[in-house]
């Protein structure tokens, strides 16, 4: 299906690519073992390939929980991550949250499951929230960041890849097609860490992916 073949098509939201981040999966030491993680990420020049579950170049250290089709392409606002800047008093520098694409311009705590993305060649659709894991906080130097970050309600979001295709710094990121929900990451976020009670609100976004709706149909039952 095409980016405008259903729901609200064209609604005109553009946003740009900063930069295209991409990271090989690597052992970090922390004060008990040594762990495996992906998200130590830099830019890279030129035209990227998005295709499989990845970008090329990219890899994540546990498919059980990260990567796969469902989190194929992770996506973090610069206007988010200035104001993580100002609120830590320090520079961050680039992808600080792990994320593929930093962009900007568009409000990604608002972005619905099932936004869809036309960037570069690539067609990409969001899918869900993130929720942070210990990882973060190796990756900021800081363990108590990963409540930080679960309580800001500036979660960025996953997509999945519909079309593949490449994608590079300065690509406009035209959001095609909107669904007619309002189940946004920040929601999403919000019903998984916060406030169960707003979970069946995520049932209504056909763009949910399944382990999630099958779990909450399994607290519901």
């Amino acid at each position: 299906m095409s980016g405008t073949d259903a729901g609200r098509g064209g609604p005109g939201l553009r946003g740009e690519v900063l930069s295209v981040s991409v990271g090989a999966a690597r052992a970090v030491q922390t004060d008990k073992r040594w762990v495996s993680t992906g998200i130590w990420k830099a830019p890279v020049g030129g035209r990227v390939a998005v295709r499989g579950v990845n970008l090329e170049g990219d890899d994540q250290a546990d498919r059980t929980v990260h990567g796969g089709p469902d989190k194929a392409v992770y996506a973090y606002a610069s206007e988010d991550i200035a104001w993580w800047e100002a609120r830590l008093g320090r520079p961050l520098g680039p992808a600080p949250f792990g994320e593929n694409l930093t962009t900007r311009g568009l409000d990604l705590s608002t972005a619905r499951l099932g936004d869809r993305w036309r960037v570069g060649t690539t067609l990409l659709e969001v899918c869900q929230t993130r929720v942070p894991c210990f990882k973060l906080g190796l990756r900021m130097s800081d363990p108590r960041m990963v409540k930080a970050f679960a309580d800001a309600g500036r979660p960025g979001a996953y997509l999945r890849i519909l079309e593949e295709g490449d994608v590079g710094a300065g690509d406009a990121v035209d959001v095609v097609w909107r669904p007619d929900h309002e189940v946004t990451t920040a929601l999403m976020s919000e019903a998984l860490l916060h406030d169960h009670d707003l979970l069946p609100r995520l049932l209504e976004a056909p763009a949910l992916p399944a382990m999630f709706r099958e779990w909450i149909a399994s607290r519901e039952g």
